[in-house]
């Protein structure tokens, strides 16, 4: 039982470098001692110490016999930091709680062994299953090199993105689109078509109330590079970037003007006239973008649907029925002929912000 209590701490201080690790995971960690927590850290940035190091500098003198709890198993090899089984020899600590094991197959890997094999007592899987939902985008970027992708809409209960005349705001109330902008700071990238662009001209950046978030790089599917010049997501004051995708056939006189401008434009195959977004993630996932959230349009949800890519489901649904038939609907586009072809969801959870109702669920691929 105080495993879990202590793995639960760790799990707690990990969500706090949501958003600044990427391509890393998150990672927490507590140095325990005759009962007390002497030393706890996480993994607050990018290229900066782990968890493990955090933590027992903090415990100091306290580490030597202690245990530690760590959400993920400790590396063994040397990136942009030095190798943690190291730091936790040295520290002399006695015992490692791990909730789960390292899922990247492109290290050297084996902290647990290298732990076991000069005397510690190693225990993993404690809390394993929260810690594999806290890094999901990690574990699928690592072990397939495709982004986690996230397809996220706000709908009415008849299922309309907008009205009519293309008015989407607001579908959802203000505690659902807080939220919102939490689930697009912990994003690598957030993806919109160009329709979306013209209609809504959104910033697609990151507003956050209880701290500053961080913006998502902003992706444009825009095959023939139509977009405004003067739209919003060409005009941020913000670190990240905004990337173009187009067609392979586009103009390369069109990709110039805008490669002149600092924006950058990507090519991508066609399919049925539409980016094809199959192709579209390996060419994501080599850019280090190791989670993706498409927000729409219709038309941009229907294609990621057809095409496989999406893994987790976040659809807000409000309670308003716009009543008839001539609203812009969640997805756009062909879908399944039959209700057993439909594509499943599982491990569904449901979630109320005020009156708006969060549905969230996985793709079910077997």
């Amino acid at each position: 039982m105080d495993d879990q209590k202590y793995m639960q701490m760790a799990l707690d201080l990990a969500i706090k470098g949501e958003g600044y690790t990427s391509p890393n995971p998150m990672v927490g960690a507590v140095v325990v001692k005759d009962g007390q927590v002497v030393g706890a850290g996480f993994h607050e940035v990018v290229g900066g110490p782990h968890a493990e190091v955090n933590a027992i500098d903090a415990a100091g003198k306290h580490a030597a016999g202690a245990t530690l709890y760590v959400t993920l198993e400790p590396c063994n090899h040397t990136g942009r930091t030095p190798p943690c089984t190291r730091k936790i020899l040295d520290a002399g600590i006695s015992r490692v709680v791990v909730a789960m094991p390292d899922p990247n197959g492109n290290v050297v890997g084996g902290g647990l062994a290298f732990l076991k094999q000069h005397g510690l007592e190693v225990v993993c899987g404690v809390c394993e299953a929260q810690a594999r939902k806290l890094n999901e985008a990690f574990i699928t970027y690592v072990t397939t090199g495709l982004p986690f992708v996230i397809a996220k809409c706000a709908a009415t209960l008849d299922g309309r993105i907008a009205t009519r005349s293309g008015d989407s705001k607001w579908v959802t109330g203000a505690a659902a689109r807080r939220y919102v902008h939490r689930l697009r700071h912990g994003a690598d990238a957030i993806m919109v078509g160009i329709n979306t662009v013209r209609k809504d001209d959104p910033s697609l950046t990151t507003r956050r109330e209880d701290r500053k978030g961080k913006d998502p790089a902003r992706i444009i599917l825009d095959s023939q590079l139509s977009i405004s010049p003067h739209a919003k997501v060409l005009r941020q004051d913000s670190a990240a970037d905004t990337i173009l995708v187009a067609a392979q056939t586009v103009a390369q006189g069109k990709k110039a003007i805008f490669d002149k401008a600092g924006i950058r434009v990507i090519e991508a195959p066609l399919k049925h006239g539409q980016i094809d977004m199959a192709a579209l993630m390996p060419q994501l996932g080599a850019m280090g973008i190791s989670s993706l959230l498409i927000e729409g349009g219709s038309q941009v949800l229907g294609s990621a649907f057809r095409a496989g890519i999406v893994d987790k489901v976040q659809f807000f649904f409000a309670p308003k029925i716009l009543g008839g038939d001539d609203g812009i609907p969640i997805c756009s586009g062909p879908g399944a002929e039959l209700m057993g072809r439909c594509i499943g969801l599982k491990d569904i959870v449901v979630q109320r912000f005020d009156d708006d109702v969060l549905i969230e669920g996985y793709v079910d691929k077997s």
